[in-house]
């Protein structure tokens, strides 16, 4: 225990020298947030509570490519040689990098949050509870796909190519940045086996429609059963040494870590719970545009029984 105490801490202070993890843990979801809040919602407190899920679930999904990014930077300057050293073992060091990373990004989470609440004025933020439940077993999920990749890339260029390949679609088809009701029928299928969509879709729940943990349990399950695989691989497959390399048949093993989306999404195709949850809230979203314009448009209506200035003007 005091090897990972130590190991996270020094991790902590080495990532904050790290321009890299800084930009993806800091800049890039805070930039995120005000483009969502200020120019998609344009700042209307309703409809930034609905995007404000999406927001974090970038948040969370992003600390992979810097976490990934940062281990195969320390390896190939040989910092992890230095480590190798020390009494510290593989799944210290993984662990440590986990919780350095969930250090970071809780911060960031909690300052969106109040941004939000604050700035925006977002009268409730849901089941704070949940949130934060989500978005702890999510970071420590999706940081440990970063040590996946990690494990299973050799260079810089190769993490970052295969940070991109699976980056596009977490992002695209998860309903992170499309709304997932927009997506055609097939791709909405395609994209209910992804970890990415039901992080989204459990977030949008906890805040818009307050859901508490136990309406949740699929969603939780899953990511912390995803969780425990990435981990147990990447341990598995974890190096020190940048000369160092794995079999072609220990990456097939990376397959493995997909079983509790691929169950989930076909339990999900199957019943269409997610899918029709979105078009609920999309409706109702909707509606409550109408209504709001419906107001404004009352509001600036003249009133009929209100005196005519110019009669008034030609009677005197």
């Amino acid at each position: 225990m005091t090897n990972l105490l130590t190991l996270t801490r020094m991790r902590v202070r080495l990532a904050l020298r790290n321009k890299m993890f800084f930009f993806f843990s800091v800049v890039m979801p805070l930039g995120f947030f005000f483009l969502y809040a200020a120019v998609f919602a344009k700042g209307i407190p309703r409809a930034v509570a609905s995007l404000l899920g999406p927001v974090l679930a970038l948040n969370v999904m992003g600390s992979f490519w810097g976490l990934s990014a940062t281990l195969v930077t320390f390896r190939e300057q040989g910092i992890l040689r230095r480590f190798h050293v020390t009494p510290a073992t593989a799944t210290d060091m993984l662990v440590s990098s986990i919780l350095a990373n969930y250090v970071l990004t809780l911060p960031t989470v909690i300052t969106e949050l109040l941004l939000a609440r604050f700035v925006f004025h977002v009268p409730s933020l849901g089941n704070l509870g949940s949130v934060l439940l989500l978005v702890s077993i999510g970071t420590i999920s999706f940081g440990s796909l970063g040590l996946v990749i990690a494990s299973v890339t050799n260079t810089m260029q190769e993490t970052q190519v295969l940070n991109q390949l699976l980056w596009l679609p977490l992002i695209f088809l998860s309903g992170a940045t499309i709304p997932f009701t927009y997506l055609s029928s097939l791709v909405q299928q395609i994209a209910l086996f992804l970890p990415a969509t039901y992080l989204v879709s459990g977030l949008k729940r906890a805040i818009v429609d307050n859901y508490g943990p136990t309406k949740l349990l699929l969603i939780l399950g899953s990511l912390t059963a995803w969780f425990l695989l990435t981990l147990f691989l990447s341990s598995q497959l974890f190096r020190w040494e940048p000369e160092a390399r794995i079999a072609r048949k220990a990456k097939l093993y990376v397959a493995a870590t997909a079983i509790p989306f691929l169950l989930l999404g076909i339990w999900e195709n199957k019943y269409g719970r997610v899918i029709a949850q979105e078009k609920v809230a999309v409706e109702r979203l909707d509606e409550a545009d109408r209504a709001e314009r419906r107001a404004r448009q009352k509001d600036q209506k003249p009133d009929a029984s209100a005196p005519n200035q110019d009669d008034s003007d030609q009677k005197r």
